[in-house]
Order: structure tokens, then C-alpha cells, then sequence
């Protein structure tokens, strides 16, 4: 991987990076406390949460397109805001988080914590001029039962997206920006990668497959450069446990580009997929942190221009 992952104490909180955080809480009380379970399972939150982020990212400048299909009787609706490219408007970037939780749970990391990364850097872009044109993409059903199915709605809009012949160049997924452990064996990853990496919690990870690798090192290249916070990028084959497990995995399956970045969640957030996944189980300084590290992946990516002229 390029750059050098950050390390030591890390650096007194700015004035930015505070507020940032509580924009971050807000967020996450909102969909996990407020209205809680967001899946089939309670079609009214489900409603909810999407109508939710609807409003926050058109209040952030972006107007939203639902792409709605029925599964079981209900709506799903994958929410679309795009910023078009200035110079290079074929060429796209997405970022994405899925915004279902795991039935019977209010899914404060998983996956709260993800959509509030994307609405936090969606109002970022407020008056941003990028040269590729980007899109916040929020996914529906990307939990079981629906994870990996005809159903998950990311891979039913990443196979839309092919089929338009959309030209998508990066794809981000976030899930679960929000659990960081100090102390030794708080990080638990699968073979072979355990044999790699230590047992401290307290990175961000960056995940790709091999077809994936230079999206990959720009994207981990340009926030070690930007940020001041530990992370870890590894690419692998699509089929190691857990390399696959968000929605990046359906944009690969569709021939694109895909990084996932996370906490890792199974493998060190104690909560996950249970009812104790909870707003306040969440680290939102180190969170925001990497939120604004992850500001400047997307800036790079969608390379802004400034009156015209690329960076």
C-alpha cells in the first residue's frame, strides 16, 4: 500500500473535526434511535429512513431520483443524488452505504454510521464543482435475507448501471465507521489475513478484490496523505471471508471498480447484529476523523476543478 499508515497519539481534536462529530451523532441517533429498525421486517421505518435521507441530502444541495422496486409485497427504494461532472461527466463516482438494518435490530454501526459518513461528505459537495460526476448512492436490503441475492438492492442498481452502460470508474461502499479499540487483540481477521496484521482495533480498513488494486492504493494512498488517523488496505481475492461483505461486492459481480471501507465490524465490534448496536456504543471523534480523511478521497477522486482547470 502507499503512504504510511498514521501511528502514536493522535493529534488534539480541531474546532472541524468536533462539530463534524456531532453531525455524525445526529445522524446516527436519528435513524437508529429515532427510527430504529429500517428493513422489510417494518415497512414504515423503512419508509422513514429513506424519506430521511431524501431530506438531508436535498437539503444539502443534491437532488434525489428514487430507483424503487418490490420485494415481498414492499418498496424498496435505492436513493440517487447526483453532482454532474463538470469536464469529465462520463466518467463516475459513487458513493455508497447501505441504510437497512439486520432484522430486530436498530443498527447504530450497521449501518448508521455509513450513512451518516455519505450524507456528512454529501453536504461537503454543496457548492463543489467536480470534473467526474458524482453520485451518493444509499442502498436498500443489504442485509440477510437479501445480502447476496437478486434482491440486495445494490446489486440491483449496479446491474442497472451496467446495463445503461454507465461508466463508473470508483465505487465506494461505507460500513461501520464507528468502533476503534486501543488495546491489544480487539481485532480478529480471518486467515490468511490475521497472519499479516496485528490485533489493535483502532484503524480504518480498506478493502478491495485484485481487479480493484488501483482504486485501492489511491484511495488509501490519498487519505494517509490527508489524514492524520491509522488505516490498513489490503486487496484479495473476491472469495476470502469478508472481503466481500458490503455492497462494493455487487459492483465487482457488474465488471466495476470497488473499495469498501470499515471497522471491520464481526471481526472487532462486539454488537454487531444484535439489539445492543446502539447509538451510543459509537467513538464519533475518531469517527469524524475518518470522515474527514475520507472528504478528501472523494475530492481526489471526483478530481474538483477550480474555474475549469483540473487539480
Amino acid at each position: 500500500m502507499p503512504g504510511k499508515s498514521f501511528s502514536g497519539p493522535l493529534p488534539a481534536q480541531t474546532a472541524q473535526q468536533a462539530a463534524l462529530a456531532d453531525e455524525l451523532r445526529r445522524d446516527v441517533v436519528m435513524l437508529a434511535d429515532t427510527i430504529g429498525q429500517r428493513n422489510i421486517g417494518a415497512p414504515d421505518q423503512y419508509r422513514r429512513a429513506a424519506d430521511y435521507i431524501e431530506g438531508e441530502l436535498t437539503a444539502a444541495g443534491h437532488p434525489v431520483r428514487r430507483a424503487s422496486y418490490q420485494v415481498d409485497g414492499v418498496r424498496c427504494d435505492n436513493l440517487i443524488a447526483e453532482l454532474p461532472g463538470q469536464t469529465r461527466p462520463e466518467e463516475i463516482v459513487i458513493l455508497g452505504a447501505h441504510y437497512d438494518s439486520v432484522q430486530g435490530t436498530v443498527g447504530a454501526n450497521d449501518n448508521a454510521s455509513g450513512v451518516a459518513g455519505l450524507l456528512a461528505i454529501a453536504r461537503q459537495f454543496k457548492s463543489k464543482r467536480p470534473d467526474r460526476t458524482l453520485r451518493f448512492v444509499a442502498f436498500a436490503n443489504e442485509e440477510p435475507p437479501y445480502f447476496h441475492t437478486e434482491q440486495m438492492g445494490s446489486l440491483v442498481y449496479a446491474r442497472a448501471c451496467r446495463q445503461r452502460g454507465d461508466n463508473i470508474v470508483a465505487m465506494i461502499a461505507l460500513d461501520g465507521l464507528g468502533c476503534y479499540h486501543d488495546e491489544p487483540d480487539t481485532q480478529q481477521y480471518p486467515l490468511p489475513v490475521s497472519i499479516l496484521y496485528g490485533s489493535r482495533g483502532d484503524f480504518i480498513g480498506f478493502v478491495a478484490d485484485l481487479n480493484s488494486s488501483n482504486l485501492l492504493k489511491r484511495v488509501i494512498g490519498t487519505f494517509r496523505r490527508e489524514a492524520k488517523f491509522p488505516s490498513m488496505g489490503i486487496g484479495l481475492p473476491g472469495n476470502v471471508q469478508g472481503a466481500g461483505w458490503s455492497d462494493h461486492w455487487s459492483f465487482w459481480q457488474c465488471g466495476y471498480p470497488g473499495v469498501m471501507v470499515t471497522d471491520t465490524l464481526p471481526f472487532r465490534y462486539e454488537h454487531y447484529h444484535t439489539t445492543d448496536d446502539t447509538s451510543d456504543k459509537l467513538d464519533y471523534d475518531r469517527m469524524g476523523r475518518v470522515v474527514e480523511g475520507l472528504e478528501a478521497v472523494m475530492l481526489d477522486l471526483a478530481a474538483e476543478a477550480t474555474d475549469g482547470v483540473d487539480r
